[in-house]
């Protein structure tokens, strides 16, 4: 991917919504792009787990929402599961943990901060909802670009700036 937010704002200002401040990348790769999948949780990461263990994420992007609550929705086993199912990158509107691990596996991984505990006790997730965060809206099927920089969202994939 040799595309960057900074020029896709600039040439289709329009066309993308950029997400708001507090998001940081912890994961191994500095960019990515993908087809956006959604899922809300109530704190427990149970069916985030399904989805990343199971399913073929090559060319998507996660969007977690758990409305920022101050449980860790992400760490190393599910980064793992997310390289092996080839998924670009994770968005998570709440916390992370396991930095150290998951700093040199190759997925994007976007989150307001670290948390070191989990939320054990198993709750019920929604897939394919629009969720808001951050000032920006992510609908099943818009597609995500990250970097350096930050990420946006378009409705669909932009032409390439090469």
């Amino acid at each position: 991917m040799a595309d960057f937010t900074a020029d896709f704002c600039d040439t289709y200002p329009e066309k993308v919504a950029v997400l708001g401040p507090g998001f940081s990348n912890y994961g191994g790769a500095l960019m990515c792009q993908g087809e956006v999948v959604t899922i809300k949780l109530d704190r427990n990461n149970s069916d985030l787990i399904t989805l990343l263990r199971d399913e073929d994420g090559q060319g998507k992007v996660v969007v977690v929402d758990s409305d920022a609550s101050y449980y860790a929705i992400v760490g190393e086993n599910l980064m793992k599961f997310a390289q092996k199912n080839g998924y670009t990158g994770i968005i998570v509107n709440g916390y992370i943990r396991d930095t150290f691990q998951i700093k040199d596996i190759p997925v994007a991984l976007y989150a307001l901060g670290t948390c070191s505990r989990k939320y054990i006790p198993v709750t019920q997730g929604t897939r394919n909802e629009t969720l808001s965060f951050g000032g920006v809206e992510f609908r099943p099927g818009d597609y995500v670009y990250t970097d350096t920089d930050g990420v946006i969202v378009t409705a669909e994939p932009l032409p390439s700036q090469d």
